[in-house]
């Protein structure tokens, strides 16, 4: 799969600066188990190398790149320990132009349209934001975002869970970068399962998962419009009629006009972002019906007690 793809649907890349390397692997198992396969391990510390090397060797379903990439030479080691990508806190257009050329994914760091736009020049649409909130967040980009349309960010720096959706709810946004999940205190008290908690939770505010609607089976029109009925006479609730279906209220209840995927029906699954909850539930080993997916929606193979579930575009 394509490196880009792949960050975009982990949606969060967490921002590890590690001092023990022999820590490594447990860090990342516990951000495996918390949804977020993805890290990005900075050369700001002389474990980094050595880091990169166990998660590539001993969690291979973990993306890794390398962050604050600043020479040649870290270039070059981060390369040979296996990364999938490089990032740098700044634009050097000799660095950036060195690791194109050896056929690495580089995201350098940009803050200014001059910057993003010798970026460009160098045949990169996808680029880092930072120090993200410091440069004007998120209004910043779509403010620039109008004459460069086919640039994409990365945003790092300032991103936490509170404006995370203010970030990847802007679809220029591939993914952020993050520490909240992965502080040095936590890591250096081997607090893997907070870290996992922190990551979990992190996931869940990014996927916005809810109960959008209840769909309810029957038999033909007939049986579906009286249904429709009761749920107005008992509970006051308008009716909205379609060609297949009937929604009752604001939207909670759809009654379905003859038999649906379902043996009684189906539940909808609102997300922030579909794509990203595909492919998460995928990697916990879920399987889709193929068919199904759309931009808006995506059948889960199998029933719950009989009802189908379906994940929707909010």
């Amino acid at each position: 799969m394509d490196v880009i793809q792949r960050i975009y649907e982990i949606g969060i890349v967490p921002v590890i600066a590690i001092d023990d390397a022999e820590k490594a692997v447990p860090l990342a198992k516990a951000l495996v188990r918390g949804g977020l396969p993805a890290a990005e391990v900075t050369f700001r510390t002389a474990a980094a190398e050595e880091a990169i090397r166990r998660i590539v060797a001993e969690v291979p379903e973990m993306l890794v790149g390398a962050g604050t990439v600043l020479t040649k030479e870290q270039a070059d080691r981060a390369i040979d320990a296996g990364v999938k990508f490089i990032v740098s806190p700044g634009f050097n257009p000799e660095i950036t132009k060195y690791v194109i050329d050896k056929g690495m994914l580089m995201m350098p760091g940009t803050a200014t349209p001059g910057e993003m736009e010798q970026a460009m020049a160098l045949g990169l649409n996808v680029v880092k934001f930072f120090p993200a909130e410091q440069n004007g967040g998120v209004a910043k980009l779509k403010a620039v975002a109008g004459p460069y349309a086919n640039l994409r960010w990365m945003p790092t720096g300032g991103v936490n869970e509170k404006n995370l959706m203010d970030y990847l709810s802007f679809k220029k946004i591939i993914a952020c970068g993050g520490t909240w999940m992965v502080k040095k205190d936590l890591i250096e008290a081997e607090n893997w399962d907070e870290i996992e908690h922190l990551t979990r939770q992190a996931v869940r505010t990014m996927l916005g998962l809810k109960v959008e609607h209840i769909g309810i089976n029957t038999a033909n029109e007939e049986e579906g419009r009286a249904a429709a009925a009761l749920f107005t006479e008992m509970f006051g609730m308008a009716a909205n009629e379609g060609d297949s279906s009937i929604f009752m209220g604001a939207r909670e209840i759809e009654i379905m006009k003859k038999p649906f995927l379902g043996t009684h029906g189906h539940i909808a699954i609102g997300t922030n972002t579909l794509p990203r909850a595909i492919a998460y539930f995928k990697s916990r080993g879920c399987k889709f019906r193929e068919e199904t997916i759309t931009d808006k929606a995506a059948y889960f193979e199998g029933e719950i007690a009989g009802f189908a579930i379906h994940l929707v575009q909010r």
